[in-house]
């Protein structure tokens, strides 16, 4: 642009001078020509380079746009990879999730297995062990009663320290008879001692309890009405005075001229209370 202008200006020199005389001209006419054809070769050789410059830049654009091109091309086929690879792998990850989970509820009815059957080895086990302590059991009874003395022997044995005042002694000897005899007559007889023993000692619960026995188990024995005598006693002396009033009126109703059932209206009678209820119990 600044050469353009230049070449305006000698331009309009030029045109100025040829308006001077004759006479005048010739000398600058010939130095004018020589700036014009040097400004010329100028211009000339500036539009050269800028030919040439201009070739470099297209060339540099040209490579740059190809390089660029070649770029977003490059990107193009990452992003579509990728987007490949994304749908792919949602594809493989859906896939994994369902075969871990198909692994997971293996695992839980694996789980749910083993917790049965190891439920059932523990009840084998328990059912075992408790057979074998059950065996353990009757085999020590048998080895005991092996060894005990014959029924008759220990009974007599039992009663005799009975009448003795020999308690401690009695008390093993009847407690042995019933725990190796149990189911014959005299057990009930044994207990009915027992339980006289420990009334005699104060200790009312366990004789109304033993008393009980009797009374339950042995309802023919020769000790019943004696022991539902004695149970009520026991459980007036506990405070149980309605509980041991009850089992005096039912001895008195199904013994009614039994010894058994005078001592209980006589009881009754000092606790000045009726030999029978108001509902007629």
């Amino acid at each position: 642009m600044k050469f353009q202008h230049h070449f305006k200006l000698v331009l309009i020199s030029a045109i100025a001078f040829s308006t001077l005389p004759a006479f005048a001209v010739s000398k600058e006419m010939i130095q004018l020509q020589t700036q014009v054809q040097q400004l010329q070769e100028q211009m000339t050789a500036m539009q050269r380079s800028f030919d040439e410059r201009m070739g470099v830049m297209n060339n540099l654009v040209q490579q740059d746009t190809d390089a660029a091109n070649k770029i977003g091309a490059a990107i193009t086929n990452l992003q579509t990879a990728l987007q490949k690879q994304q749908t792919e792998g949602s594809s493989h990850v859906d896939q994994l999730s369902g075969q871990i989970q198909a692994l997971n509820d293996s695992l839980d009815e694996l789980k749910a297995r083993l917790a049965k059957v190891a439920k059932q080895l523990e009840d084998m086990q328990a059912s075992a062990q408790t057979a074998a302590a059950n065996t353990a059991q009757q085999q020590a009874q048998q080895q005991a009663l092996q060894n005990a003395p014959p029924p008759d022997v220990l009974y007599n044995n039992a009663l005799r320290d009975y009448n003795s005042g020999k308690n401690d002694l009695a008390i093993q000897e009847f407690s042995d008879y019933v725990k190796f005899y149990p189911n014959t007559d005299l057990a009930g007889n044994c207990y009915f001692y027992l339980g006289e023993i420990q009334y005699r000692q104060g200790n009312y619960q366990q004789a109304a309890q033993n008393y009980d026995q009797v009374v339950q188990n042995f309802p023919t024995g020769t000790k019943v009405a004696s022991a539902q005598l004695k149970k009520g006693f026991a459980l007036i002396e506990l405070g149980q005075q309605d509980n041991g009033v009850q089992e005096l009126r039912h001895l008195i109703q199904r013994y009614p001229k039994s010894p058994e059932a005078l001592q209980a209206r006589e009881r009754l009678r000092q606790m000045k209370v009726p030999v029978t209820s108001r509902s007629g119990e």
